[in-house]
């Protein structure tokens, strides 16, 4: 594996992938790789295009009080993870690389955006639309892979690949979950003992109520009673809520490309996970 760090080293490097393969996949990583980032390397390599592999602490997407600094970073352990899982190329541009003296331009989304956690994190999906959208011109991929694990980020970058007639696939890779279903996350490493304990409890109580939403049970109600049970528990629960996958538009009930999406912190991490609601 290649591992480059400047745009030149990177466009030569790209081209001599493609000369080879025939095509180029991207999967966008913020670093503190685990095993889910790993099925992502790993989808994108059985497509049989060459795997590049971008490591990135994006501040554009960090709020004032959110945690950049303590963000965890791990490269020599990255490396590794990517090396085992068949990535060709890793791209680590610096932060005056991606935004440049000068650089004046940023990308905002609409629709699947706007609320949830676009409402909870302003401008969080201005830096992520924006650093995809750099990401996707400095390798030109032909496919990019993303988890379902950060349902709504999958749903904002498909919409602005599609606004913008972007020459990609956004393609979606299933969630990785630990033993006892909590979805992987680079934060989970910040879960004190009890809190790890518990945290399973939110993925739970979603696979509980998806089969009532799907009979047809009136959202509002099942939601409302599943938020207190997790509150008691001792959850402080951002949002559950039944939504239309693609535009992320809230449901009163259950029908085809429903998801079921929720947010909720425990100590200092904030938990993410969503499921299909059949």
């Amino acid at each position: 594996m290649q591992v480059v760090r400047s745009l030149a080293e990177l466009r030569a490097a790209c081209a001599e992938l493609r000369s080879r393969f025939g095509s180029l996949t991207l999967v966008p990583t913020m670093g503190a790789l685990h095993a889910g980032h790993g099925a992502l390397v790993h989808a994108a390599a059985a497509s049989g295009g060459a795997v590049v592999t971008s490591i990135f602490v994006n501040p554009l997407q960090f709020g004032p009080n959110e945690d950049l600094v303590r963000y965890p970073r791990d490269e020599s352990g990255d490396l590794m993870l990517l090396d085992e899982r068949g990535c060709h190329l890793a791209w680590l541009p610096d932060v005056g690389t991606m935004y440049p003296p000068g650089d004046a331009t940023t990308v905002t989304v609409g629709g699947p955006a706007e609320n949830w956690e676009g409402a909870a994190r302003p401008g969080h999906f201005r830096g992520v639309a924006t650093v995809c959208a750099k990401l996707f011109g400095q390798v030109r991929p032909d496919r990019a892979y993303f988890g379902e694990k950060d349902w709504q980020q999958l749903q904002v970058v498909r919409r602005m690949a599609a606004d913008l007639l972007l020459p990609l696939e956004v393609v979606a890779v299933s969630t990785v979950r630990e033993t006892d279903g909590l979805a992987m996350s680079s934060r989970n490493r910040y879960l004190g003992t009890a809190e790890r304990a518990l945290a399973p409890r939110l993925y739970a109580t979603m696979r509980a109520v998806v089969p009532v939403l799907a009979a047809g049970g009136p959202a509002a109600e099942v939601l409302n009673a599943a938020q207190r049970d997790l509150t008691h528990a001792g959850f402080e629960v951002g949002y559950l809520a039944l939504v239309d996958g693609p535009s992320l538009h809230a449901l009163p009930a259950a029908r085809s490309g429903a998801r079921l999406i929720a947010a909720a912190r425990l100590g200092s991490v904030r938990l993410i996970d969503n499921i299909a609601v059949e």
